[in-house]
């Protein structure tokens, strides 16, 4: 994200615009995508999921698209909106004092920590390490961070 601090993510979370948005797909996105009908939901939704991640608990951005295609009854929900606004979530929850969203709970579907959040890595891997989570670094050129066994921690919605 750019000029993160020039923007209220607050206020963008919160403006539901023309959403929850469903789609019906043609053949070939559906073909894609593994399915028919896929909805846009407003960021807000991702922060409502995002709130009920307990301490030491983890989820996915899998698992929060999976939990908002049944909410809206459809078979699958935007990958790319979802990512938009995990992040502007979790930027949202980084300008604010109060209401805190565990953002940093939320990881990339393989157990990767995610660059886009606020202070790119560094604040999420203390934050999760924090919380008795073990964070491993992988590659030597193109380096991730991942949290040790994450699927043991988590959770389903």
């Amino acid at each position: 994200m750019s000029k993160e601090n020039t923007k209220d993510f607050n206020k963008q979370m919160k403006d539901r615009k023309d959403m929850p948005k469903i789609v019906e797909m043609n053949e070939a996105a559906a073909k894609k995508w593994g399915g028919k009908t896929m909805v846009i939901a407003p960021p807000i939704d991702y922060d409502e999921l995002m709130k009920k991640v307990p301490k030491g608990k983890l989820i996915t951005t899998d698992t929060l698209r999976k939990a908002l295609a049944k909410k809206y009854q459809t078979d699958l929900c935007c990958p790319l909106t979802a990512g938009i606004f995990i992040n502007l979530v979790a930027w949202a929850s980084y300008q604010r004092k109060e209401e805190i969203t565990p953002y940093w709970r939320t990881l990339k579907s393989d157990g990767q920590l995610n660059m886009k959040y606020p202070e790119a890595i560094e604040l999420q891997k203390r934050l999760l390490e924090e919380e008795g989570h073990t964070i491993m670094k992988k590659g030597t050129k193109n380096i991730k961070y991942y949290v040790k066994d994450f699927e043991k921690k988590l959770i389903n919605l």
